[in-house]
């Protein structure tokens, strides 16, 4: 999901290739972006040469697997000279290994950039990290029951505060850039971005409370 995700929002702007393994992902991934998909092991010197990563400004490698990530993310640095490599890190003690390598490294704890993951005081809404000198927060909540307000109502009629923009709604397998007629539904993850001192107001919106 990590790689799907990536490829169709990177591609709007960016040439991507996609080496995945597994035949029927790489069927669905050819079917719902438009990158160039290579049935392949990214750790394997041959796939990435087909998939000419020579010519790549950044190699990403977002298995669920360190080991993977890392083989794949030296092969490109040392064999094609990408200049940055980027991995996927699921235990985060592996992270200073990475770094100390030259990878740029994101834990499963953090989303971009070295976001950090954080347990929030409220539930089941997670503050993911504090940006701008603690300005701006981004948030992850899952969206509740059908009891709740937010989830039969447009987000254009929640009444969002200034300052609160809904970046992402996951649903299942698909991942949707909210629109004001979108409707949310219980179960829906929301990535949003809101000024600190709104953030209250925007949790209990989205909670419906």
């Amino acid at each position: 999901m990590v790689g799907s995700f990536l490829a169709r929002h990177l591609s709007e702007k960016h040439s991507v290739v996609i080496i995945e393994k597994d035949a029927d992902r790489c069927e669905r991934l050819a079917t719902t972006t438009p990158a160039l998909v290579i049935q392949g092991d990214a750790c394997d010197y041959r796939y990435q040469e087909e998939s000419r990563v020579d010519r790549a400004d950044v190699f990403a490698a977002v298995t669920g697997d360190d080991d993977d990530n890392l083989v794949a993310c030296q092969l490109a640095k040392v064999s094609f000279n990408v200049p940055r490599a980027v991995a996927r890190v699921n235990n985060p003690k592996n992270e200073r290994i990475f770094k100390l390598m030259g990878i740029d490294a994101i834990s499963s704890t953090t989303v971009i950039s070295h976001l950090i993951e954080e347990e929030s005081t409220v539930g089941d809404i997670i503050t993911l990290n504090v940006l701008k000198k603690g300005k701006v927060v981004i948030v992850e909540m899952e969206i509740p029951s059908a009891a709740s307000k937010a989830s039969r109502s447009k987000i254009k009629d929640l009444g969002l505060p200034d300052g609160c923009v809904l970046v992402t709604i996951i649903r299942d397998e698909e991942v949707i850039i909210p629109r004001g007629e979108d409707i949310l539904h219980p179960g829906d993850s929301i990535i949003a971005v809101t000024s600190v001192d709104k953030e209250e107001k925007l949790k209990k919106i989205l909670k419906g409370s």
